[in-house]
């Protein structure tokens, strides 16, 4: 009963804080202004089945997209076995749905290798990362928290696994020694062949496997819980994330800029002086974006979405040439910004109070002005995250708040309220070039 009065207490807390943690993220991502996603509802559950569940744009690399569908293979259906480490820890029984025969030899066998699937997976991945030192995981962006943040979570899933194999393998044991409630159930195709033989040379008793079998319990669990409470801080939210991310994704064609309909608006009042403004328009205060606040909240989930994989990046025609752009950069600023927002609101009682920094105190105008918008970073996102919008957005408002545009676009700008055109010569001469063809 100390045990299961243990295991209820640990639960409980557990879930507490996740739903806690969830719910300032969910207040984080409402602080957007609103956008209506609601169109198109079969075509966003296509895009979700195919992108979140399927990961096609993962298939780009297909080793990677391999690896990583086993990790995400075992996120998903070893979970499975959690629910059964739930009811055995709530109701002190072992291996409560045991009483499912074939079905459940055959699941345990199919968790095992998926575990080691995912041990070698984690593997690989830390050796590209930290051997093999792929340019994408080596950018300045990811120095400090993002660089351990990738590690801890490959270490972790790594040190799980191993538990779980361990459990397995001291339970086989004590099944076939007929030790009391360990009766046979299960297969153990991994822990048999790789942790059996192991334990077994070490000639170890009835009563020091149990301990070892309670302990490596006790610790996959508990470490289920710390990683449950880790990831609302880490990039790896994405795993819970993904899936509503994909399916508000942007169903425009590819290149097509949101039209300010407020300054289309504007402008037709001032050019026809007998138009009325429709029945509660309200003439707008600013104009793109200053802030994480006036991004929508489709853009700020997208932060809270981003795996920092790098893929944007190193798909981005201007990063690849020098330039000081990273899309993924541009993500994790976003994503500073408005958790450091956040914070300010909790700190105030619910207010934010003014604390004279922006979201362009994050991302500089170098940054921003690099950018050639040509969705390089959006069609090579696994998870259909735009970078650009951001980008675009925050660039109306260096314009038409601040008029602080490079000096070229100045020019252009001045050339078309001129001249009608990009180009410095009067419209009158613009036909200009037609006379050569009479001679």
């Amino acid at each position: 009963m100390i045990a299961q009065i243990l295991f209820i207490a640990l639960s409980t807390v557990a879930g507490y804080f996740f739903i806690k943690n969830l719910g300032k993220i969910r207040r984080n991502i409402l602080l957007g202004r609103d956008i209506d996603l609601s169109d198109n509802k079969a075509l966003r559950w296509k895009t979700m089945l195919k992108v979140a569940f399927g990961q096609t744009k993962m298939a780009a690399r297909p080793i990677p997209f391999i690896l990583h569908f086993i990790v995400y293979a075992g996120f998903i259906l070893i979970n499975i076995e959690v629910l059964e480490i739930l009811i055995d820890g709530i109701f002190g029984t072992h291996r409560a749905l045991s009483f499912l025969g074939g079905i459940y030899d055959a699941a345990i066998g199919f968790f095992e290798i998926l575990a080691f699937g995912v041990l070698v997976a984690c593997i690989f991945f830390l050796s590209r990362r930290y051997i093999l030192k792929l340019a994408r995981f080596q950018s300045p962006e990811l120095k400090g928290f993002a660089n351990q943040d990738a590690a801890t979570i490959l270490f972790v899933e790594i040190i799980l696994m191993a538990a779980l194999l361990k459990m397995n393998a001291a339970d086989q044991i004590l099944q076939s020694r007929g030790a009391d409630h360990y009766h046979l159930a299960g297969s153990f195709p991994i822990s048999s062949w790789l942790v059996v033989p192991i334990f077994e040379g070490l000639n170890l008793s009835d009563s020091m496997l149990i301990l070892i079998e309670k302990a490596a319990w006790w610790f996959h669990i508990i470490g289920i819980f710390l990683f449950m409470n880790y990831l609302p801080f880490s990039k790896h939210f994405h795993v819970i994330l993904a899936f509503p991310n994909t399916y508000y994704s942007n169903l425009k064609a590819k290149g097509e800029l949101n039209n300010m309909a407020s300054v289309t608006q504007e402008v037709k009042l001032m050019l026809d002086p007998s138009a009325t403004a429709p029945e509660g328009y309200q003439a707008p205060t600013s104009f793109g974006v200053k802030d994480v606040t006036d991004l929508t909240w489709k853009n700020l989930m997208d932060a809270y979405s981003c795996t920092e994989c790098g893929r944007c990046t190193s798909s981005c025609p201007q990063n690849q040439t020098g330039k000081l752009l990273s899309p993924r950069k541009i993500m994790m600023d976003t994503r500073d910004r408005l958790e450091e927002v956040g914070k300010n609101i909790d700190a105030n009682s619910g207010t934010f109070v003014a604390d004279n920094k922006t979201l362009h105190s994050y991302i500089s105008e170098e940054e921003l002005w690099a950018c050639n918008t040509c969705n390089a970073c959006v069609e090579a996102c696994p998870i259909n995250i735009n970078p650009m919008e951001i980008i675009v957005e925050m660039r109306r408002y260096k314009v038409m708040e601040e008029s602080a545009a490079p000096a070229s676009i100045n020019s252009m700008f001045s050339n078309m309220e001129n001249n009608q055109a990009p180009w410095q010569f009067s419209p009158m001469d613009r036909a200009n070039w037609t006379q050569e063809l009479n001679s």
